[in-house]
């Protein structure tokens, strides 16, 4: 790796974890770390945000009306010049409305798996998988209805096979 690539890949890690440690710290102003015209890409259920006011609109606030008591915690990050991605998870009360379901009142754990690109010092794109399925079966509701694989980690039921495949 070139001097160059080190000091760029230092770089990233630090926007990422000094953005990581003001959401953590439930800060409302996120410009130190955001372009103001990054995208955030979530998966299906979490929408795109063009912008930073979308982002806050339409993610970080919805998310806090949800969820309180946040806590943070990532498990690992990796960095590559001007990428970096972690994966953890949220744990957090359902304290309001989420998705159709009434507040509970209970602890729960939002997996997720991040990956932004910096560029200016600042976030510039930042691809997210947030998984509300998980969080969703963990307030009661299995948004697979009964036909999620994990019926065959289990051997609960046989795994499908194409025609004239060996089992």
């Amino acid at each position: 790796m070139s001097d160059e690539h080190a000091a760029q890949t230092a770089v990233t890690l630090d926007v990422v974890m000094r953005m990581e440690e003001a959401l953590g710290a439930g800060s409302n102003d996120m410009a130190a770390h955001f372009h103001e015209d990054f995208t955030w890409r979530g998966n299906y259920g979490c929408g795109t945000k063009e912008g930073l006011a979308a982002f806050r609109r339409n993610w970080q606030l919805p998310l806090r009306a949800a969820f309180s008591e946040r806590t943070y915690i990532t498990e690992k990050y990796l960095a590559d010049g001007a990428w970096a991605a972690a994966f953890g998870h949220i744990e957090a009360t359902h304290s309001g409305p989420f998705m159709g379901v009434a507040p509970t009142g209970k602890r729960v754990t939002i997996p997720f798996m991040d990956f932004w690109r910096v560029a200016e010092g600042r976030i510039a794109d930042n691809p997210v998988s947030v998984d509300l399925a998980s969080v969703l079966a963990q307030l009661g509701r299995d948004v697979f209805a009964g036909e999620g694989w994990e019926k065959y980690d289990n051997g609960a039921a046989e795994p499908p096979r194409p025609d004239g495949a060996e089992r």
